[in-house]
């Protein structure tokens, strides 16, 4: 029959924790890392004798009525058995000593500390010591020949040693092990065990399999191993008869294998896949004690029977329950181990195929008798293990003994398991993000960017602290914790606790409303019968509890309940931010270690929608959720077991991209930080480190660490790679940007303008490497990337680098998006129409539906911001409206073109070119200021903050048409903003309603035929131009283009004095604006003594143009070339 697994019962406080067996074996002995050796009669002993031996204890060893202990002050002491009267210390370290054994007549202890140093020591005498120095780093372990004549010892350093004791000297040395720094740092403890009595084979865990070298001759006889061992074994021990060997592993698999037939005999699996880490054989019947890295002590009986049957292949009956209860989610830490692993019993190979990492010496797994001729009647998957198995370990051990021979030629035939296909992984447990595991006894419920929450539940008090991070919110609060609670959250408004049911009572939500203006603070609800909470989270206004029923119930903060619906599976976490509700489920069964977790995103406001359904939650493979929550702005994040930190890209269609892996700040494998909170802005990852663990203790207080952001791209160490992160990344963590503004909330313009200002640089430099590089073809699709005023810059690089391939192509790209801008613009007019109806009825600050940026796509923003594009470049007729891109016209009273100037050029100072509305992804347009001494100047002067008024203003000084740019107001879209800020002029209001409605219902000609009779009035220039046609001809033959026709009678135009100018302006609107033009000349009058200083400005700026059409006659390549460089 199989072995019984006893429960396991609570031995220390967590922590790596040692057993072992007295003389008779009428009780067991542990220490664990609270100091404490316990005496237990048996496992049900509620009342064990307790001897304090220190601080901590790292290993005990007991024999002939002595007790030795390694603790922490350095030393190896000595106690009495079983009085514990402390009888001295036998030796002393410059560090822990982290094992102590005692030999087979107990006459001498061996220590291995962490000073790389062995010391054996007679009991009765300690002066009597000899030292083993050799080791390059801290000693694991050790173990005495039973013979006295060798010691085997484990280190750090990799290697497994023995010693000669006579003369200290290191018979052999393999290298088996990893190479770590410390033992907190190792991946196994390796407690290594000599057979007993005879002491022919010293048995070594590595990795999965046990090692097992003969003594003398040191040869590798044949090694054990098992497909149900998944993880590294980290302890063995030997009966006392020598026959039988167990395997303990760091995921709580615990294998018995008989020696001789190389036969699993047991396998047996921890409860909750802790961490095995001491191992004792009971002195004289089949009992194995078993300690855990968590402090418990569990007890195997009937392990191996007399009569040497084989036990049936099934495991015990332990492995075979459910997988959910073999999965305790509520310890973060440990459980998490055991999913990552991938065992439980689930192995990631199954049972009768052998995976390739493993050595050829593996023994499969025990079956039952099965004839080759079965094999045929399975599926094709099945495999003669037998027929691969020949001639590896069986025949690898040459031994001169006739009975091994024949033992070791035994047929297989009865162990031939079958591939029983991929095995499901448990489900994860709910769990509450930013808390610890629940079965501790001082844990935090709760720590998150409000506050922290810590719960303390021991013999002297069970109660609850809640600590704010601002008191100014609330003051500490201190509750007593009588109905047991396990779940918590915590918001500006409320503290939201939840506990499981009892037998007596259901499971409750407790609300303490402390931001409530009423006196009433709290309020209870009771779950119906058998539904239990499993997950709560608090948002702006609302409380959500998911239930064992499948259920979601929502309440508002005052305790009113409001909409139920199902959860498609098993909650595993939530977590709540303003509006916005996170939920993360089990949508299925994972397979080989994955989980299989869906998300629900829902908006819960006034316009309740889901925004996420139930699509799949990408985690790193074989890894499990540790967190789930919002950035300090609002966007769902997520980590997982892996460190890797997962953010939803709203830009990207909701998809979600990793942002951060905190495992590369980690300096140890066994190093974690513990995640608390999220900031876009500035980008900041907020978390605890925790040495040696997953999560923090609540004393000493942690201290919180800042990790920095980095997006996981190639070649981030060069510098085009480091330029593609950040740019990226820029883009990514301003999304929620956009998403404030759809929905209506403040935000900092300068944040926005900062962030694109930043992405401009960074594509502009890229630019630049990429040129330098000679990738012209890269260059243009950075530019595509660029608003239209950097690829003006951009432009003026290729030029003044001398490529004028490149030049020319960013022209055509820059006449290409300005021609997409008037293509969109008919569409935005007639919305516009819309909107002043809106407006006119008083609904100006009211958000609607066209207050949303991302509603539409990039170029229709663009249009937004930078007004219509002229598109004469696409057409062969003179425009009848507005400017084009490329003129400059000192029409000061053609307000249409004033608010909607393409690509323009400001005379009022440098201008940022990147200054934006309060929702649009593109800058308005403004070609880089006269005065700039550097072609990235503009990029780094501050936004100039510019009034209709201003505008009128300017547009009198000088020719120059001065982009729109829409300062935003909350809850407001910038397409209102963009015609209150038309209409608020006091000197022409009136003139400005005229004209807007009879100029937003159309666009040229040639893109709206079907409004012809609503058409533009003619401009001053049109007009100049239809006249001065013919010479602009006579004199450039070869023009036959229109927009060369346009550029030349452009330039022309602009060399007109400015009354010539105002006259054509005057003829072309004819009375229509008298009383604007009288303000504007009595405007322009004050104005006169700046008006050459302008000029001179006009004149450079006008010819930085950004779109460079085809080739001028020779004397205009010429002026352009000299401005172009006189500037610098």
């Amino acid at each position: 029959m199989p072995a019984t697994q006893k429960p396991m019962r609570y031995g220390h406080t967590e922590g790596h924790t040692d057993v072992c067996f007295d003389d008779s074996g009428s009780c067991i002995v542990t220490c664990g890392s609270d100091g404490d050796v316990r005496i237990w009669e048996d496992l049900d002993d509620d009342d064990p004798k307790s001897i304090n031996v220190g601080e901590k204890a790292y290993s005990c060893a007991l024999k002939s009525g002595k007790l030795v202990t390694a603790v922490s002050n350095n030393t190896v002491q000595v106690h009495t058995f079983p009085e514990g009267v402390p009888d001295g210390i036998l030796t002393r370290f410059t560090t822990n000593a982290n094992h102590v054994v005692f030999n087979s007549d107990g006459t001498k202890i061996a220590a291995g500390s962490g000073d790389f140093l062995v010391k054996v020591v007679d009991v009765m005498d300690c002066s009597q010591q000899k030292t083993f120095r050799g080791h390059e780093a801290p000693v694991l372990s050790l173990s005495f020949d039973p013979k006295d004549v060798f010691l085997a010892s484990a280190s750090c350093d990799g290697s497994v040693r023995v010693w000669q004791i006579s003369d200290q000297t290191c018979a052999i040395s393999w290298p088996l092990l990893q190479k770590v720094s410390d033992v907190i740092n190792a991946k196994s403890i390796c407690r290594l065990a000599w057979q007993p009595k005879s002491g022919k084979l010293l048995a070594v865990p590595v990795e999965k399999s046990v090692k097992l070298y003969r003594r003398e001759t040191w040869n590798n006889q044949f090694d054990l191993s098992d497909n149900f061992i998944s993880q590294t074994l980290n302890v063995v021990t030997w009966s006392p008869c020598g026959q039988y060997l167990a395997a303990g592993s760091i995921n709580g698999s615990i294998i018995v294998w008989n020696v001789e037939t190389k036969e699993c005999m047991e396998r047996v699996k921890h409860e909750k896949g802790y961490a095995i880490c001491g191992l004792a054989w009971h002195p004289t019947c089949g009992r194995i004690a078993y300690t855990d890295a968590e402090g418990n002590l569990g007890l195997l009986e009937n392990v191996c029977n007399s009569n040497g049957k084989i036990p049936s292949s099934k495991v015990s009956s332990r492995v075979e329950k459910d997988y959910n209860d073999l999965f305790d989610g509520d310890d973060t830490s440990n459980a998490g181990d055991f999913l990552n692993d991938n065992t439980v019993e689930t192995p990631s190979f199954s049972k009768g195929i052998i995976n390739d990492d493993e050595d050829d010496d593996i023994m499969l797994a025990s079956g039952r008798p099965r004839q080759r001729s079965h094999f045929l009647e399975d599926d094709e998957n099945s495999v003669d293990i037998t027929m691969l198995k020949t001639g590896s370990s069986l025949l690898k051990e040459k031994e001169e003994d006739d009975q091994a021979e024949s033992i070791y030629n035994l047929p297989l035939v009865t162990s031939q398991p079958l591939y029983d296909g991929p095995m499901p992984t448990p489900r994860q447990k709910p769990f509450q993000s930013g808390s610890t595991p629940s079965h501790l006894t001082h844990r935090f419920m709760m720590w998150n960017s409000i506050g922290i929450i810590r719960c303390y539940n021991d013999e002297q008090d069970n109660a609850i602290d809640v600590e704010f991070h601002d008191t100014s919110i609330h003051h500490a609060t201190h509750l007593s914790n009588t109905l047991n609670y396990t779940i918590a959250d915590l918001s500006h408004e409320a503290i939201l606790l939840a506990c499981e049911s009892t037998d007596e009572l259901a499971s409750k939500l407790h609300c303490l409303h402390f931001s409530s203006w009423d006196s009433s603070k709290e309020w209870i609800v009771d779950m119906p019968q058998n539904e239990d909470i499993e997950a709560i989270c608090l948002g702006q206004g609302w409380a959500a509890a998911a239930t064992s029923a499948l259920l979601l119930r929502l309440f508002s903060i005052g305790g009113v309940q409001k909409e139920i619906f199902s959860l498609p599976g098993p909650v595993v976490s939530m977590a709540g931010h303003g509006e916005q509700l996170f939920i993360v489920f089990h949508r299925g069964t994972g397979f080989d270690g994955d989980q299989c977790l869906g998300v629900h995103l829902l908006q819960m406001g006034k316009k309740k929608q889901q925004i996420l359904h139930g699509d799949p939650l990408p985690l790193t493979r074989k890894s499990y959720l540790v967190w789930v929550g919002f950035s300090a702005e609002g966007t769902p994040c997520f980590v997982d077991s892996e460190g890797i930190v997962r953010m939803l890209n709203r830009g990207l269609g909701n998809t979600w991209t990793p942002v951060c892996n905190t495992r590369e700040h980690c300096k140890g494998k066994s190093d974690h930080y513990w995640v608390v909170g999220i900031h876009e802005n500035p980008q900041q990852l907020r978390c605890i480190p925790c040495k040696g663990s997953r999560f923090p203790p609540t004393l000493p207080r942690p201290a919180v660490a800042v990790l920095s952001f980095q997006l996981p791209y190639c070649q981030v160490t060069t510098e085009k790679g480091q330029m593609e992160e950040q740019f990226w990344r820029s883009v990514m963590f301003h999304n929620h940007l956009d998403y404030l503004a759809k929905n209506g909330y403040e935000y900092e313009e300068n944040t926005k303008n900062q962030a694109i200002k930043e992405q401009q640089e960074l594509l502009l430099k890229m630019l630049a490497l990429s040129c330098k590089l000679e990738r012209e073809f890269r260059c243009v699709e950075l530019a595509e990337l660029m608003t239209q005023n950097a690829v003006n810059l951009a432009i003026k690089y290729a030029s003044r680098s001398r490529r004028l391939i490149l030049a020319q192509r960013l022209s055509e790209l820059a006449v290409e998006k300005a021609a997409e801008l008037a293509a969109t613009q008919v569409e935005e007019e007639e919305e516009e129409g819309d909107f002043r109806k809106q407006l006119s009825a008083g609904y100006s600050n009211t958000p609607t539906e066209w207050s949303q940026p991302r509603l539409r796509n990039q170029v229709e923003e663009e249009a937004e911001d930078t007004g219509e594009a002229d598109d004469t470049e696409e057409t062969s007729e003179v425009p009848k409206h507005g400017q084009n891109p490329f003129s400059k016209s000192a029409n000061s009273s053609d307000v249409p073109a004033v608010k909607k100037g393409a690509v323009t050029s400001s005379n009022a100072g440098r201008v940022n070119p990147f200054k934006v509305s309060a929702n649009s992804k593109e800058p308005a347009i403004s070609v880089n200021s006269g005065r700039s001494a550097n072609i990235l100047d503009n990029m780094n002067k501050s936004y100039k903050k510019s009034t209709a008024l201003n505008r009128a203003t300017n547009d009198e000084k000088s020719p120059v048409i001065k982009p729109l740019v829409p300062k935003p107001k909350s809850k407001q879209a910038s397409a209102v903003s963009y015609f209150q800020k038309r209409t608020s002029q006091a000197d022409k209001t009136e003139e400005v309603k005229e004209e807007n409605p009879k100029n937003s219902s159309s666009e040229t000609p040639a893109m709206c035929p079907q409004n012809t009779e609503n058409q533009r009035p003619k401009s001053g220039f049109q007009m100049w131009l239809e006249e001065n046609r013919s010479n602009i001809l006579s004199d450039n033959p070869d023009f036959s283009d229109e927009a060369d026709i346009i550029k030349e009678g452009m330039l022309r135009f602009r060399v007109l004095s400015t009354e010539e100018r105002k006259a054509w302006t005057a003829k072309a609107k004819g009375g229509t604006a008298s009383d604007g033009a009288e303000a504007k000349k009595r405007k322009h009058v004050a104005d006169e003594s700046e008006e050459t200083e302008h000029q001179e400005e006009k004149a450079k700026e006008n010819l930085n143009l950004p779109k460079k059409q085809k080739p001028l006659d020779l004397s205009t390549n010429q002026k352009l070339s000299a401005f172009a460089f006189k500037q610098e």
